[in-house]
């Protein structure tokens, strides 16, 4: 795997970006098929990938995040939305104090709700920050890779998830998704956690998944990503 940064500071001093991006997963369980690692490697693939098409700054994960829908479940790691809400607005005032004054950042976990009142707080005076991808931009992402499943049925360690990794990092995901397929509703997530709607850990669909989609997703994601540049100011 190559999910870190491996830039050097005189990189940075060459490249002077205006934009850097964090990549925000979660450690948590996610079926018998996918790490728990799964949230924290999508984004840093994502970030690879922006990093790659765009002039930005890289940065390594935040990897324990609000996982507390998962708290029962082996292995899963939560901190406080505080603590979540704290760390992020260190990172943003460091940058600051390097001179990149804004920041995208790239969430791959549901459960990170904090982030939109970062994002609101610290655009207050001036457009500074963005959160990537919105739900919009996951939908659009589905349709143009042909995902056969939906953003609602396909919650967690589904078609979206597994498709990716099996694209950018197929070494994670284990065999026995083909035959993991749980959908359920789940009208009082945040009350009962999501033991309440599945034994597996699995809501969703990974047996659609594919390395092709997952290669489409990203692609999709990446072109998209240039309206945060926009509304950010930069070119």
């Amino acid at each position: 795997m190559n999910l870190l940064p491996t830039i050097t500071t005189v990189d940075v001093q060459e490249q002077a970006p205006r934009v850097a991006v964090l990549p925000i997963g979660s450690y948590e369980q996610h079926g018998e098929h996918l790490p728990l690692i799964t949230d924290t490697a999508i984004a840093c693939v994502l970030v690879r990938e922006l990093a790659a098409a765009y002039p930005v700054l890289a940065l390594p994960p935040i990897s324990i995040a609000c996982s507390h829908e998962h708290g029962t479940w082996a292995g899963t790691v939560s901190i406080s939305a505080r603590t979540l809400h704290t760390v992020i607005t260190d990172i943003a005032e460091s940058l600051a104090a390097s001179g990149i004054r804004k920041l995208v950042l790239v969430n791959a976990h549901g459960g990170n709700y904090v982030l939109s009142n970062i994002v609101q707080e610290a655009n207050l005076t001036e457009p500074r920050m963005t959160l990537f991808p919105s739900g919009r931009e996951w939908d659009r992402a589905r349709e143009h890779a042909g995902l056969e499943s939906n953003g609602h049925d396909d919650m967690h360690a589904g078609e979206i998830e597994t498709s990716i990794l099996l694209h950018a990092e197929p070494s994670l995901v284990r065999p026995g998704y083909e035959s993991a397929d749980h959908l359920s509703e789940r009208p009082f997530l945040l009350t009962l956690g999501m033991k309440a709607y599945t034994e597996t850990g699995v809501i969703g669909s990974p047996s659609y998944a594919t390395a092709e989609k997952g290669k489409a997703v990203l692609a999709s994601l990446t072109e998209s990503f240039i309206d945060h540049l926009a509304v950010l100011g930069e070119e």
